[in-house]
């Protein structure tokens, strides 16, 4: 029953390794659960948040064999993109779906269920929309396309709710760069010569993306206390994806559900989510007719509770349907 939530036991990877994806770039993967069945790929958020155990106990490992990744540039793939001399320039979206489509083949799968949470969203829908032949469901949490419009309402408009941070975010860029565009601004600073300038940009985006996807009456500082390459790999890519809209069109992703619309999905979101409103889940499900729409109230930006109850039902309900 959704709402319950029981998550299955943390089950360790039976194999994993790195995987040569071109431009000098090998992305780590794990396998877990049963070799035999039904094939499923997590898609982490971020861009730049890498893959985490827990991600594993949403799949039942008697029916799933269960696929984590880092994306290009994260986690444990080569080369880190918090080391400031490795170019962005070969990490794009669709680089990533090609990534995707490259570890399909080396672990022959022919079709699998993708999970994405939030960045991770955006991702396992461009890869779908890509190779629809290839994808058997979907399960979305924390819904995002990585529009021009969310990036904007993430970096200036939400912060009509978070005055306080929002004003810090936003003065720590030169000044002339303020009323502009601040994920460019952001580029700039996580790119400078000085390591002191890309620290503390790197700080103060995580700062900011600390107190947007938290709804308690206390901070809760994840990013800020992460690891300082992590805050940098995470800033870094970030403000890349989000400097470019994804590198795809207003309505590209939203248009091109024709191609998918056919394939079973759960969408799970945060009624109280406000680093990307509900709307982005609903605007989707009104335009796929095999989607079923959960908004979740009480909720944020986030992927345990109640979100993580639905998405457990959905991945039990596609495990019986998805071929292996």
């Amino acid at each position: 029953m959704a709402g319950e939530l029981s998550l299955y036991p943390l089950n360790e990877p039976y194999e994993s390794g790195l995987l040569d994806v071109g431009q000098g770039h090998r992305i780590y993967w794990e396998s877990s659960g049963n070799p035999q069945g039904v094939a499923a790929l997590a898609v982490h958020g971020g861009p730049g948040s890498g893959c985490v155990p827990g991600m594993r106990q949403l799949f039942d490992p008697a029916k799933y064999r269960v696929v984590l990744f880092d994306q290009r540039g994260c986690g444990r793939s080569t080369p880190h993109a918090s080391d400031s001399a490795v170019d962005l320039a070969t990490n794009t979206t669709d680089h990533l779906i090609a990534d995707i489509e490259r570890l399909r083949i080396h672990l022959g799968v022919r079709r699998w269920v993708l999970a994405g949470w939030s960045w991770g969203t955006t991702l396992a829908l461009a890869y779908a929309e890509e190779h629809p032949e290839h994808v058997a469901a979907l399960m979305l949490t924390a819904v995002t396309t990585t529009t021009a419009r969310e990036v904007r309402w993430i970096t200036r408009d939400v912060g009509r709710l978070f005055p306080a941070q929002w004003a810090r975010f936003r003065d720590g860029v030169p000044e002339a760069d303020r009323d502009g565009d601040l994920v460019e601004a952001y580029c700039r600073l996580l790119d400078d010569h000085d390591p002191a300038v890309r620290y503390k940009a790197a700080l103060d985006w995580c700062e900011w993306e600390d107190a947007h996807v938290n709804l308690e009456p206390q901070p809760r500082p994840r990013l800020v206390n992460a690891d300082p390459d992590f805050r940098m790999c995470f800033a870094r890519l970030v403000t890349h994806y989000w400097r470019h809209a994804a590198w795809r069109g207003e309505r590209e992703l939203l248009d091109n559900v024709t191609r998918i619309a056919h394939l079973p999905a759960a969408l799970i979101h945060g009624r109280l989510d406000l680093s990307g409103p509900p709307d982005i889940a609903w605007h989707l499900a009104q335009a796929w007719p095999a989607a079923r729409l959960h908004i979740v109230a009480g909720m944020g930006h986030e992927s345990g509770g109640a979100m993580a109850a639905h998405g457990i039902d959905a991945l039990n309900e596609f495990a019986e349907i998805a071929p292996r």
